[in-house]
């Protein structure tokens, strides 16, 4: 059902950039999910399904990405799929990076901007623990490796711009 209604959604979002074939291929893609949904049953095989199934993981992922259990594996429990399946749409729709590389990514991302709060700013071992990260060295190394600085430093300088921006705080 998760993936019937990404599949939706993107088609709501791209119906006005469609070509005709475009819109019969989402027509009868859309119209398959549904026959699956009724039956309970998907073809995970199926390459035009790949986007759906990757918009769904995405969402779902971001929407855990505090939770210890979100892997690869619980994203296809919870879709229904095969973890293979999932690596596969994954591969397909995005240049290839692993499902595992885009939790991580979308973790960072979400820590670095608890990072930059100007108010109520966490510290870098608690960010660390709510995303995850085995232990704050660990979380410094990756976000050094992502954002080329450690964590602290990018805080420090998000406050100082902060305070320059906003004098009066």
């Amino acid at each position: 059902m998760r993936v019937l209604m990404a599949h939706a959604q993107m088609i709501r979002e791209t119906v006005c950039d469609l070509t005709p074939t475009g819109l019969w291929a989402a027509r009868g893609a859309l119209v398959e999910l549904v026959r699956g949904a009724m039956r309970r049953e998907l073809d995970d095989v199926e390459p035009l399904l790949a986007p759906a199934l990757l918009r769904a993981a995405m969402e779902i992922a971001d929407q855990h990405l505090t939770d210890p259990e979100l892997t690869p594996t619980m994203l296809a429990r919870k879709l229904n799929v095969s973890v293979r399946t999932l690596h596969r749409a994954f591969a397909a729709a995005t240049a290839g990076e692993p499902v595992a590389a885009y939790i991580r990514r979308r973790r960072l991302e979400q820590a670095r901007m608890e990072l930059a709060a100007p108010r109520h700013r966490p510290g870098v071992s608690e960010v660390a623990t709510r995303y995850q990260f085995a232990d704050g060295s660990h979380f410094i190394r990756a976000f050094k490796a992502q954002y080329g600085q450690t964590p602290a430093e990018f805080a420090r300088a998000s406050s100082s711009l902060d305070r320059w921006l906003h004098p009066l705080r």
